[in-house]
């Protein structure tokens, strides 16, 4: 008996710590009621699952740490509760997805990759979950944009390439994509590689609308190096291994830039592609109620304001203030290239691979 009451009065005190903490952050005691019991439910059990497990192209760790920080104190979460954050290249992402997608084995809860052709597929094979996050209803704009799919994923923040350069090394005035022939000596530029990178193809895909085939001829005679993440690309300007980058990130100029270094970049009068990283929750993932809790965060006006201060992206939120607004512009400000994003298919992204590799890697 003895056995049975201990049990019963550890198991009373369990339910009793679960409920305290489930009306103890922010969101419980400021929620409406309306949706008081929806987040009660959530942070419940969220806080069973004891982790969320999210993969992103962007996000670095002293960010994701942040991120995680807020998270934990915005649902009156402990300290124990567990964030696991991974970055990759948008191509390793993909590949990492697919793979457990396909051997219907999910370890990761949420992700988030700028190729929302990718997304938008997934999304007609099941892949991912069908989840109305209260963070949506500020998001309007993006999906009319395109930039998102309702019920299903919106972008947790967007950034775009970019022309960039070292001010100690080189100096530049130009203000076209055009500028870019002749900008440098044969081999002493970078660029990324669209049959290895969705973003890039992205890129390319939103550049060939505006300029022929011809113009990225005249660019493959300047031999570029192929290089695959954007701090590497960033970190060749200021060692002076590369004068120029074709596909440099504001990103990383901004937290270069914060660290003593000298990057530029220029804002193309024809536009840029802007490169939403579309945020999901994978389909049958293992903490299904922590991942919800996660995105509303990372969607919301803290979360947002983190990866606009650290990350430097761009914000789909109409109501959102840049706390940088010379690096890190609102969604209306930004010169984009007009993409239908769900019209693009996986044919037409490997013919535009295939087009691209004849002209620079021939």
């Amino acid at each position: 008996m003895k056995g049975v009451v201990s049990l019963a009065a550890l198991a009373a005190g369990v339910a009793l710590t679960v409920s305290a903490a489930a009306e103890s952050g922010p969101a419980l005691t400021t929620a409406l009621s309306a949706d008081k019991v929806r987040l009660q439910e959530l942070v419940a059990a969220a806080i069973k699952e004891g982790q969320v497990v999210h993969i992103d192209t962007v996000m670095q760790p002293a960010t994701s740490d942040a991120l995680g920080e807020a998270f934990r104190r915005h649902y009156g979460l402990s300290s124990s509760f567990k964030v696991s954050s991974t970055t990759m290249t948008p191509g390793n992402v993909i590949t990492r997805l697919e793979q457990e997608m396909r051997a219907n084995r999910i370890t990761i809860d949420v992700g988030a990759v700028a190729s929302p052709p990718w997304a938008f597929a997934r999304v007609k094979e099941g892949r991912i979950m069908a989840y109305d996050s209260p963070e949506y209803s500020a998001y309007a704009r993006s999906f009319a944009l395109g930039l998102g799919k309702p019920g299903y994923f919106a972008f947790n923040g967007a950034y775009y390439f970019v022309p960039m350069w070292n001010a100690e090394t080189m100096t530049f005035h130009g203000t076209s994509w055009t500028d870019l022939r002749g900008v440098v000596p044969p081999g002493r530029i970078s660029t990324t590689d669209p049959t290895v990178s969705d973003s890039a193809l992205m890129t390319y895909i939103g550049l060939r609308t505006v300029f022929d085939l011809p113009f990225f001829e005249e660019l493959a005679q300047l031999k570029p190096v192929f290089m695959y993440k954007s701090e590497t690309i960033a970190g060749r300007l200021i060692s002076g291994e590369d004068l120029f980058a074709m596909y440099g990130m504001p990103t990383r100029a901004y937290q270069f830039n914060q660290r003593g270094a000298k990057l530029q970049f220029m804002e193309p009068k024809e536009g840029v592609v802007l490169l939403p990283q579309v945020m999901f929750i994978v389909q049958g993932c293992p903490h299904p109620a922590s991942a919800k809790l996660w995105l509303d965060f990372v969607l919301s006006q803290e979360g947002q304001k983190i990866l606009a201060q650290r990350e430097a992206l761009i914000s789909g939120r109409s109501d959102f203030v840049s706390p940088i607004p010379t690096i890190v512009p609102s969604i209306d400000a930004v010169r984009a290239i007009p993409i239908n994003w769900d019209s693009i298919t996986p044919d037409s992204m490997q013919k535009a691979r295939a087009e691209w590799a004849g002209v620079f890697k021939r």
